[in-house]
């Protein structure tokens, strides 16, 4: 059946409508959080790695998601690696920004860092074909932040967010080594179409670059070049060479008020 505007309503072989375990969205948050968790809290991972994984478990049978067993340990496989990339993360931040008074803070209190550490362990599951759950990671976690990172992105050691809020970071994104981005940065396609699902739509950011608030880079075919430094509040949908400097031109005036 269709509804007045033609699109397609999905309908089950009693003629309702289909289930898609809506209330699955607590499940994962639980679960997200306790990943998280995991990571840093030695004493909640001893008590709580069973839970963990059978809230995993749970949420593989509801998606109908085969070889629930096989998934997890592959994934747990992983938790060593992403902490020490999580690591090298938090590390950046305490070094570049200068509002940081330790480490501590960075593992407590900052939400790029939050965002960043959800973002690999969902990246993880992105790469085990394990893409809602995977997705609905990433959305708890923007959610929170207001940092929206796709799973399926590509992004190096010793990342740092600054501030953060509105920042977005499509699928096929490459980010590189040692990366710095601040708030409302879009890294984006230029063209949205069902059918560029399978290529690569957004842009490549290589070594060393920083990426100030607000700017705009879309397609994928762009690189952003080693070493560069895009200012705030551009626009870009060409290529920078490595070593550039991208600034946005705008004239303020200011004048005395007259009493």
């Amino acid at each position: 059946m269709r509804n007045i505007e033609g699109m397609s309503t999905v309908y089950n072989n009693q003629n309702q409508f289909q289930s898609y375990n809506i209330c699955l969205k607590d499940t994962v948050k639980t679960f997200t959080k306790s990943l998280f968790y995991m990571l840093f809290d030695e004493d909640y991972r001893n008590q709580n790695s069973q839970i963990v994984k059978d809230t995993f478990l749970k949420i593989a049978t509801k998606l109908r998601l085969e070889n629930g067993e096989a998934l997890w340990r592959q994934f747990e496989d992983q938790f060593t690696r992403i902490r020490e990339k999580l690591d090298l993360d938090a590390i950046a931040i305490e070094q570049n920004d200068p509002a940081t008074k330790s480490l501590t803070e960075v593992y407590l209190a900052y939400p790029g860092f939050h965002a960043i550490a959800i973002y690999r362990l969902s990246h993880e599951l992105y790469k085990l074909e394990s893409y809602v759950i995977s997705r609905m990671m990433s959305e708890y976690v923007h959610g929170l932040t207001g940092i929206d990172i796709h799973p399926g992105a590509t992004i190096g050691d010793s990342f740092f967010i600054d501030h953060g809020t509105g920042i977005v970071i499509g699928e096929t994104a490459i980010i590189k080594k040692n990366v710095k981005i601040y708030q409302g940065v879009t890294l984006g396609g230029i063209q949205i179409r069902k059918s560029l699902s399978s290529t690569k739509r957004h842009p490549t950011i290589e070594d060393n670059v920083t990426i100030y608030a607000n700017a705009t880079i879309l397609g994928g075919d762009i690189v952003i070049g080693a070493n560069s430094i895009i200012g705030a509040n551009v626009w870009i949908t060409k290529s920078v060479p490595e070593n550039s400097l991208v600034t946005y031109k705008t004239e303020i005036k200011i004048s005395t008020r007259k009493k």
